[in-house]
């Protein structure tokens, strides 16, 4: 099944400016699999050295935290819309 990833502005350079992907997977972690595997620069954004989803990373299934739901297993449906939202320090 495919699922669009709507790519925050400061990670659209590692995504060839691209402001959604449409990608294919039945989880959340397939689907950024698959988003990182089109677009490599992506992944050390998104994953930290222990492959695990970096802490800052926020990614919401349609309007739910996927941190509040099962995570990177968290099953999604035909024309879900996943959002990447890092969180961003500043003082």
């Amino acid at each position: 099944m495919t699922v669009n990833v709507r790519i925050p502005t400061p990670l659209r350079a590692y995504a060839g400016g691209s402001r959604q992907v449409e990608v294919a997977g039945a989880t959340v972690g397939d689907a950024l699999t698959d988003l990182a595997g089109r677009h490599p620069q992506l992944r050390r954004h998104l994953y930290a050295e222990t492959g695990d989803l970096r802490g800052f990373v926020n990614v919401y299934l349609n309007d739910a935290n996927v941190k509040d739901l099962d995570g990177t297993r968290t099953t999604m449906a035909q024309g879900d819309l996943l959002t990447i939202v890092p969180s961003i320090a500043g003082g």
